[in-house]
């Protein structure tokens, strides 16, 4: 046995935590291994690596800490130094106490990495022990923060905004592989790693008189995370349109592109368009993660009567089934949710998008490309030749398209599709604007799911909160109701570092399914506004999207707020 490792383990044995028999057991495995005894003891799970590192720390006279404070790291520190070999050797340069720079490490008795920054610092160091996990958990965020956009902007100068290489084509990037010290290049992919780690779903690079507005949509709000000089807008402009494969020198037209990304070993594919304004080209990237789980039906906020009233009607051979919202509130996630749970190999399911989001194994997925004419309609004629069971259609736009839709859904295929509509009711009369005959509409639609977005309370900062009387009849509960429903409070958003000062972390779904029965059926072929349609599923026991949103707020999963944000049209038509 090692010396020091004689002594750690006499340390854990006086402390009780190693016992004699399992002692003799990771002598045996450390022999056969070839490893420390004191990996051995962690790998038979005898002790835990913290208890551990705390023995090793206290043996050797160093401080023992199993957290760390990431904002008192001096990130001045790391500038010279690369992640890879942070967590390569496991250690990070934490503060200066005058000349001394204490160093974090997880493994103390390595001497090869603080060998390097004993020369690279030419500075005394001194070792602070702290778990591994803690200690990558706060490399990988101080690399973040050193790669935030406000960091490339430090020191920047009117020298330093060149032209990037307007010869580049290249389509596919990895962020984490690109060397390129040009500061705009490195702006660039800084604001788009930040978009990535900020779980942001568009970023806006927006140019006004004098300066440019950066800001990222997280959880369907807009949020500024910067603003640049509007020097830096002619470059940056050029830059992305040049990794998006776009004609630079064409700045009077709009223009659309893409780009694929590899940022921390996630693949973001993002959509960019952009726009001549009064102060140059607006520019708006769609961003979208190809590593993301796709969620099933059951895991998206769907309550226990919209969710059994879908896997009903995910179980007919025929029909058209609707899912209704604007952009942005989740329908295509809904639809892919709905074709997984009927996935199978004696099911042939077939899609016409624009564009493909997910990539659903087991699936034919056509891309809609118009400037060759392959539109949503010319898409669909084609898919009912290659002999489907199920049919998606990213979107109904046209008659046309309806048309096609209705046919399919009458000869025997079970459709999924989306409209642009405020709530279930409207998509009939949707249909019906569009030219499709109400005695179609009756007889193809089998169902008609809205939905949308709403951002949940992080639950580390939520705060209880007693409702007044004007949110609790908005929600549709009277006081007494409130009471017998809850423990007499609800939930509302304070923020903390966790969330970004914002009180939300993520979204789910929130819920109106109309079911076209025997009742419904008729007023649909009779033409009847939405209102009346509407009410009447109501009777019938529809829970509306505030009835849905409400729901969510007693169980403490968003806020009133958030409901009355997003669901003011329900209400309005309900007065």
């Amino acid at each position: 046995m090692r010396p020091f490792d004689s002594r750690l383990t006499g340390a854990l044995i006086d402390e009780g935590r190693v016992t004699d028999a399992a002692l003799v057991r990771a002598q045996a495995y450390a022999e056969e291994k070839d490893v420390r005894l004191s990996e051995a003891l962690v790998s038979l799970n005898v002790v835990r690596q913290d208890e551990v590192l705390a023995a090793m720390a206290g043996l050797l006279g160093l401080s023992y800490m199993p957290t760390i404070d990431i904002e008192a790291v001096d990130v001045e520190l790391t500038l010279d130094l690369r992640s890879s070999f942070t967590k390569e050797q496991l250690l990070l340069p934490l503060w200066r106490k005058g000349r001394i720079i204490e160093v974090g490490v997880s493994d103390p008795l390595s001497l090869d990495g603080l060998d390097s920054l004993r020369l690279l610092f030419d500075a005394p160091l001194i070792p602070v022990v702290v778990p591994e996990r803690v200690l990558l958990d706060v490399i990988n965020k101080v690399f973040d923060r050193r790669a935030g956009a406000a960091k490339v902007l430090e020191g920047m100068d009117e020298d330093q905004v060149v032209n990037v290489d307007d010869t580049a084509d290249a389509i596919d990037f990895d962020i984490d592989e690109t060397d390129d010290e040009a500061p705009i290049i490195r702006l660039v992919n800084s604001i788009l790693s930040q978009a990535v780690r900020d779980r942001a779903s568009d970023v806006h690079i927006e140019p006004f008189e004098r300066h440019i507005a950066i800001r990222f949509r997280v959880d369907g709000v807009l949020y500024e995370i910067a603003q640049p000089p509007k020097r830096f807008h002619a470059s940056v402009a050029s830059r992305v349109k040049v990794m998006a494969g776009l004609d630079i020198a064409e700045k009077r037209i709009p223009q659309d592109g893409r780009i694929k990304l590899k940022v921390a070993g996630r693949d973001i594919d993002i959509r960019l368009s952009t726009l001549p304004t009064s102060f140059g080209e607006r520019i708006v990237m769609r961003l979208l993660d190809k590593t993301a789980v796709l969620k099933d039906l059951a895991h998206i906020g769907m309550g226990a009567s919209v969710l059994v009233n879908m896997e009903e009607m995910l179980t007919k051979s025929y029909g058209i089934i609707l899912v209704t919202g604007p952009t942005g509130s989740g329908k295509t996630t809904t639809l892919y949710a709905g074709l997984a749970k009927i996935n199978s190999p004696t099911r042939n399911i077939i899609t016409v998008e624009d564009p493909v989001e997910y990539q659903l194994p087991g699936i034919g997925q056509t891309q809609v490309n118009t400037k060759v004419g392959l539109t949503f309609a010319a898409g669909l004629r084609s898919i009912l030749r290659q002999d489907p069971d199920v049919v998606m259609i990213g979107e109904i736009r046209d008659h046309e398209t309806a048309e096609i839709a209705i046919q399919a859904s009458l000869t025997g295929h079970l459709v999924f599709s989306t409209l642009h509509t405020n709530d279930a009711a409207g998509a009939v009369s949707r249909l019906v604007d569009m030219g499709v005959e109400p005695f179609l509409v009756a007889s193809s639609v089998v169902g008609i799911l809205a939905q949308r977005l709403v951002r949940t309370l992080c639950k580390v900062c939520r705060q209880p909160v007693v409702p007044n009387e004007i949110e609790l009849k908005a929600l549709g509960y009277t006081r007494d109701e409130f009471m017998a429903r809850t423990p007499g409070h609800v939930y509302a958003p304070a923020g903390c570092k966790e969330c970004l000062d914002t009180g939300y972390m993520g979204r789910t779904g929130i819920y109106e399914m109309l079911v076209v029965d025997d009742d419904i059926r008729p007023l649909v072929m009779d033409n009847v506004d939405s209102s009346t349609l509407k009410k009447t599923a109501i009777r019938k026991g529809m829970l509306t999207l505030r009835d849905d949103g409400a729901r969510k707020v007693l169980l403490g999963e968003t806020s009133i707020s958030e409901i009355l944000r997003v669901t003011q049209d329900d209400l309005l038509s309900l007065e």
